[in-house]
């Protein structure tokens, strides 16, 4: 593993453990040349995916994106760190069970939209409002309209 503060080629391994309730493994690694320390992950992946744009460009599918969009959206929520973790590798895996190796990138939209949708229910409007392309205030009203017609049939989720 290459060490992300010196370029080494080389880093030793000091502590292995699992992480995510088992579906990853954590290593501790020290790089012999700078001393540096990092953590690095490791993780089953059953296949490669690519993500299939709607201009129809094909690109390589990122878990560090999906994250990215996933910690965007969550920000500033009191959401902790294991359960965001769990969202997002429950993802990886709806994809990756789906059989195809070629995913929409409108079926990724809606995979997250339904996991924050879940979680935090702001989380979810401002992921909403970037993967719907909201243009006016009227956009921001019909979602929140969604979920206030979902705390009235009784989901229990105080986030608004």
């Amino acid at each position: 593993m290459r060490c992300p503060f010196c370029g080494s080629q080389d880093s030793q391994v000091k502590d292995s453990r699992p992480a995510e309730d088992g579906g990853a493994i954590r290593r501790r690694r020290v790089c012999p040349d700078c001393n540096g320390r990092f953590t690095t992950f490791e993780r089953v992946q059953l296949r490669e995916l690519s993500v299939v744009k709607k201009s129809g460009r094909k690109v390589p599918f990122e878990r560090d994106k999906l994250a990215r969009s996933v910690q965007t959206a969550l920000r500033k929520r009191p959401v902790d760190g294991e359960r965001v973790e769990r969202l997002i590798s429950g993802i990886v895996r709806q994809l990756e069970s789906t059989g195809e190796g070629d995913v929409p990138s409108e079926t990724v939209g809606r995979l997250v939209m339904e996991a924050l949708r879940g979680v935090d229910d702001v989380a979810y409007v401002r992921f909403a409002s970037v993967y719907r392309d909201f243009r006016e205030a009227r956009d921001f009203e019909s979602v929140i309209d969604e979920l206030k017609a979902d705390l009235a049939t009784g989901r229990d989720d105080d986030a608004l």
